[in-house]
């Protein structure tokens, strides 16, 4: 009896909402969304601790936390959104709190953990490459034409005549030496829209049929008649709630290309995660300065005192945190090396003050179809203190300033807002030493 494959067809039939999948997963215009799958087993992705083809030389650690961390440090922030997608299994067989541990560096980074059972078809769907290995949720990408690359494959436990094992020997391989990073974006520019055609065409018998083939199983093993008034239908895949990349990790930001005609400065930023490489050289011929921006509600507290910037995420009329005049005045005041603080309370806006004590509400252009630039603000609150880090007035940077990050122009209004007397007790002006924005040198961000 044909069944089909509901789930498959569910897929299928959501595929024109890639789009919104990708804005409700905070992927930005000019960022690429990779998902990180995995199926539960000791040779899977989530398991293994050594690469697909590397048995002869087995890694001494675990494949996932490395390839992890490696994703966090390698992939700028602003230029790869990347979200994990496990086997209901490894959630369910360690439980939530062990694999939130497992996760938990990767996680403060700006990776998403995707539920178990809902949402992660969403993101195979919104998903640019899916870095995988021998799951169901991998096949399913590569029939719906997503680049693939194998990090974990057991094909020996396959059946060599599976579509599954199929897939093995079509799909590139990922090493661990040589670049991440590169890897991907390689698997990227040479895929071919109909380079898994003779998968998809296995992954299901009846694609788009299964709702009716399965009703009409059921109704015949339970012997009534079908209602004839009623089609046999699918839920379709819901809107996923919308969820940004939030990094309570440090983040290393390099900036350069600064031009005042019009004002422009290129951002590049990396979260820092363990003894991750040192990426500090950036793009060749235009890093000029490089700064740390911490979140005000991350683990390591130690690093908020030697921040350049200091961030928070909340609405502006939070009340335990707002209004962002009040935030601002006592963060500068409490961090006395703090070069600017931001306030982040919308996806496309934040407000920021100097260590000269202007206020500024920064606010990115819409894109061409009036929905909200979903870049994260605190890219546009380090442009703004590279700008001033550089000797370059504030008033030259108003009403607008371009910042780019990878291959995307973001235009961002520039608002002085009228001055609000500091919070009683606090000195916002900090000392005369402390007084100016300080430009660290780009071999050492992190000096203290």
């Amino acid at each position: 009896m044909l069944a089909g494959d509901p789930c498959y067809d569910r897929i299928l039939a959501a595929l024109p909402q890639r789009d919104r999948f990708r804005r409700a997963l905070g992927v930005a215009p000019g960022q690429r969304l990779i998902v990180v799958s995995s199926t539960w087993s000791s040779r899977s992705l989530f398991g293994g601790s050594t690469l697909t083809g590397e048995a002869e030389a087995p890694a001494t650690d675990d494949l996932l936390p490395w390839l992890l961390s490696r994703l966090a440090t390698e992939l700028p922030a602003d230029e790869y959104r990347t979200t994990a997608v496990l086997h209901p299994n490894i959630w369910h067989g360690h439980g939530p709190g062990q694999v939130r541990t497992w996760l938990d560096s990767a996680r403060r980074a700006g990776l998403d953990a995707i539920s178990p059972l809902e949402g992660w078809r969403q993101a195979l769907i919104a998903a640019d490459c899916v870095l995988g290995d021998h799951s169901s949720v991998t096949y399913y990408a590569a029939s719906i034409g997503i680049p693939v690359l194998l990090g974990a494959f057991p094909q020996e436990d396959l059946d060599p005549l599976s579509p599954v094992a199929a897939l093995g020997r079509t799909a590139p391989r990922l090493l661990r030496h040589g670049s991440l990073r590169d890897q991907i974006d390689r698997v990227m520019a040479l895929h071919e829209p109909g380079r898994y055609k003779r998968l998809a065409e296995q992954a299901s018998s009846s694609p788009g049929e299964s709702a009716t083939l399965l009703r009409r199983l059921f109704y015949d093993l339970m012997d009534i008649s079908e209602p004839a008034d009623h089609p046999a239908l699918l839920d379709p895949l819901p809107l996923p709630p919308y969820e940004p990349a939030r990094r309570t990790a440090p983040v290393r930001v390099l900036t350069g290309a600064i031009s005042t005609d019009p004002p422009h400065v290129a951002v590049v930023r990396h979260a820092v995660v363990g003894d991750g490489p040192d990426l500090t050289e950036g793009p060749p011929g235009w890093v000029d300065t490089a700064h740390t921006v911490v979140d005000e509600e991350t683990r390591e507290t130690g690093r908020l005192r030697i921040a350049d910037v200091v961030v928070r995420c909340a609405a502006a009329d939070d009340p335990r945190v707002g209004p962002p005049a009040a935030w601002t005045s006592e963060v500068l005041a409490q961090y006395p090396y703090c070069g600017l603080v931001a306030y982040i309370d919308g996806p496309d806006r934040c407000i920021v003050r100097t260590r000269s004590g202007d206020l500024v509400r920064l606010s990115a252009a819409p894109d061409p179809d009036g929905r909200p630039d979903l870049c994260d603000p605190a890219a546009y609150a380090s442009a703004l203190y590279a700008w001033l880090a550089s000797g370059r007035p504030l008033d030259e940077a108003l009403p607008e300033i371009t910042v780019r990050t990878g291959a995307t122009a973001h235009p961002v209004t520039v608002e002085l807002l009228p001055p609000s007397p500091p919070p009683a007790g606090s000195h916002a002006s900090g000392s005369a030493s402390s007084a100016r924005i300080r430009s660290a040198p780009v071999r050492s961000p992190f000096s203290s």
